[in-house]
């Protein structure tokens, strides 16, 4: 069980839960209510309610507010004067007592508006100290929860007697983050989330760089590592105080998470098992080894593995694969027998047809993957071939090699066969890999990564392709852009696009696969016929397949239109039609151009000719791959020249774009970037280029005694390292 499985299972039966709304996250910096953030919060606990939990809210921030009031006042009440004489700090607990009403006042016109009761709870300290009081306060607290009353505690500081605030002088409370402990566990809570203002806790602080966010606290091995910042400027405690507070409730048997208040819905993603923030639990230590795998550590030895492969000499790369591909054909049983517990288990949680197609692996599969493994290895090394060779100066000699990208992250949703693809193109460019599939492909996926790895020699080692288990994991590895060179998803609009949002590292890959097919008057028939149903059935739900069919205007005349549309609906496709084509044929019209259906459906619409499909295809395409269909050499021309996609076709199915059917022995990707790689990206698209020059003991010295030359050398296939073997 991972450790998104362990949040599922402990917020399976959650019903009471204490949530605690630190300084940071009631107010902005300047003091003020930060509304939107803090209505935001009363809106996913006013729908807990709803929903029939019991919630108590614990709300830091009177202080702050207070403070920021009373500034205000004495700022309009002093005089010229006064305001030349230093000026002295407001009485803390005077603050409180004028910020309390503020704030509690907003949390009752708030959760007014969503039709929830809330009640005000303060206390202190020494509250806590008479039996009595603890014992009235639960039965108090029960009988609002019961009638679905939201109480809101908060520590009244206006009147505490307490003389040392930032230590647990009495051994009850000290600050907030104590109280929401002591409160969760005296009212025997099932969970408390601490909202903080950043997304949990850190290795080091959290500007720190190389600091790492802690999914789960183990006492035993974190109370020693972890560094804190300074305490919060705002509040009284900071991440110290938080800490201390976790462990303490949750070595009570409360589970706590330590997570971000500026992140919307992140209560709802608590609840729902999602790994967010820090989590503490009793049973930590059970769960992982004290010595952990960060995502950071899978990067660095991934790189470290691919600096011992690219060591390797160009026979013994070539050997590792062909060993990959012996080893997937003597383990294929037991791959399809993974495969097939996926594939059932999709079907049963009622995935689309369109993902469960893509996850399958049919028979002949593995040994089709195998085959393009041995075509891989057979190809020349990609590795350290000299690209250009210049004579810089007499005796100066600089070479253009080729090079290994570095450490590759790729992220695909569905498709296991793409593991093998992906990590055998790694292997030969001399990449490292870190690889997330989707977990509808969990136990494919897994037995497909063991195969893999256990054939990669001890001298390279295993962890040249890491597996990345969790989602949650995700945000993490795109922060490393100092150990990841480049990121490559593979799935959904929704996917790439949240990607590109979210990392700083490169991103190398296409968001929709709008492709279409163009039929010109000039076509033979049986071939237009041949090729729209290809491009469409063949397999519908690859990103290649034709998702758009243009028809010639004068098609429809002869009857050549009719004889596509029969073709297509005989073998069991939808069509929908454009503004044109819909009333003609009499189907329904479409709400969009701009739509991938990855299934046996398509668009039809009629254009005037070759320019207004070219018009078409650049105002409703994705730039991934269109084709023509025609006999007339010069409409084909214009075509070819003038598709602004990564790949054009005339007279041959749309789904010929891929890496193995190109040569490429097989694809990373497609790409739809203009910069970089473009169209199906295979071996050399994962390389780069260094500059290798040897000299004589040549200086620059202003450039006094160096006369430049520049003269183009003819080159050898590799440079003198690579064939040494470093």
């Amino acid at each position: 069980m991972d450790e998104t499985d362990r949040s599922r299972a402990f917020t399976k039966n959650v019903k009471r839960i204490v949530v605690k709304v630190g300084t940071a996250v009631v107010t902005g910096k300047d003091g003020r209510l930060a509304l939107g953030r803090l209505g935001a919060i009363c809106e996913q606990l006013a729908e807990l309610n709803s929903e029939g939990f019991e919630v108590i809210l614990v709300s830091s921030g009177a202080v702050g507010l207070g403070r920021q009031r009373l500034r205000y006042r004495q700022l309009v009440n002093s005089s010229f004067a006064d305001l030349q004489k230093p000026q002295t700090e407001i009485d803390g607990k005077a603050c409180a007592g004028v910020g309390q009403s503020s704030l509690m006042a907003y949390y009752e016109t708030m959760f007014d508006q969503l039709d929830v009761t809330v009640a005000q709870m303060l206390v202190t300290d020494s509250n806590f100290r008479d039996k009595d009081f603890r014992k009235q306060l639960s039965e108090t607290v029960k009988a609002m929860m019961k009638m679905r009353v939201i109480p809101v505690f908060n520590e009244n500081d206006a009147i505490s007697t307490r003389k040392a605030p930032y230590k647990d002088s009495t051994g009850i409370f000290w600050d907030n983050d104590s109280l929401a402990a002591l409160l969760s566990l005296e009212l025997k809570a099932d969970l408390l989330i601490l909202l903080s203002d950043v997304e949990g806790l850190y290795t080091g602080p959290p500007s720190d760089p190389d600091s790492m966010l802690i999914h789960t606290y183990i006492k035993e091995k974190h109370q020693e590592e972890i560094t804190f910042g300074d305490k919060s400027k705002l509040g009284r405690g900071g991440m110290t105080a938080k800490v201390k507070a976790a462990v303490s409730a949750a070595y009570g048997g409360i589970p706590v998470i330590i997570t971000s208040g500026f992140v919307a819905e992140n209560i709802a993603k608590v609840l729902n098992g999602l790994r967010v923030g820090t989590l503490f639990h009793k049973d930590a230590h059970l769960w992982a080894p004290v010595v952990d795998t960060t995502s950071r550590d899978m990067a660095v030895a991934a790189r470290e593995s691919s600096r011992k492969l690219q060591a390797l000499s160009s026979e013994d790369r070539k050997n590792i694969l062909l060993d990959i591909a012996n080893a997937l054909e003597a383990n294929e049983k037991i791959i399809k027998a993974e495969n097939d517990l996926d594939v059932a288990a999709a079907q049963e949680a009622g995935y689309e047809e369109s993902l469960v197609a893509r996850l399958v692996m049919k028979p002949g599969k593995i040994s089709s993957l195998a085959a393009s493994i041995r075509q891989l290895a057979e190809m020349e090394d990609p590795i350290g071939r000299v690209l250009t060779k210049t004579e810089v100066a007499d005796g100066l000699i600089l070479e253009k090699t080729s090079s290994p990208l570095g450490v590759l992250l790729i992220v695909f949703e569905s498709r296991p066969d793409a593991l093998v693809q992906i990590a055998s193109l790694a292997i030969r460019s001399g990449n490292g890999l870190l690889l997330k599939g989707g977990k509808e492909a969990r136990r494919s996926n897994a037995i497909l990564h063991k195969v893999i790895t256990d054939a990669i020699p001890k001298t390279v080692g295993g962890k040249l392709i890491g597996l990345v288990t969790s989602r949650e994991e995700i945000p993490d590895l795109l922060k490393l852009d100092d150990v990841i060179d480049l990121v490559i998803p593979r799935g959904s609009n929704k996917l790439v696009s949240q990607i590109k949002n979210s990392t700083k590292i490169p991103v190398l890959g296409h968001a929709d696969g709008i492709c279409h097919v163009y039929v010109d008057k000039s076509c033979k028939v049986d071939m237009a016929k041949r090729v729209v149903s290809d491009a469409k059935l063949d397999y519908p739900a690859a990103c290649n397949a034709m998702e758009t069919l243009l028809v010639h205007k004068d098609l429809e005349n002869n009857g050549v239109l009719n004889e596509l549309i029969y073709a297509l609906q005989a073998n069991g496709v939808t069509l929908y039609g454009g503004p044109t084509a819909s009333g003609k044929l009499n189907i329904p019209e479409t709400q969009t151009f701009h739509h991938e259906y990855s299934s046996k459906a398509c668009t039809v619409e009629i254009v005037e000719d070759v320019h207004s499909a070219i018009d078409h295809i650049h105002k409703h395409g994705s730039a991934h791959t269109d084709c023509i269909v025609t006999e007339d050499s010069e409409v084909a021309e214009i075509f070819l020249r003038q598709v602004d996609s990564a790949a054009v076709l005339h007279n041959a199915s749309t789904r010929f774009c891929d890496g193995f059917r190109f040569g490429l022995g097989a694809e990373v990707g497609i790409s739809t970037s203009r910069i970089h790689a473009r169209g199906p990206v295979g071996v050399e698209g994962l390389l780069t280029t260094r500059w290798i020059m040897r000299g004589q003991g040549q200086v620059v010295d202003g450039d006094k005694g160096v006369v430049y030359i520049h003269k183009d050398l003819p080159v050898s296939k590799r440079t003198e390292e690579v064939e040494n073997g470093f």
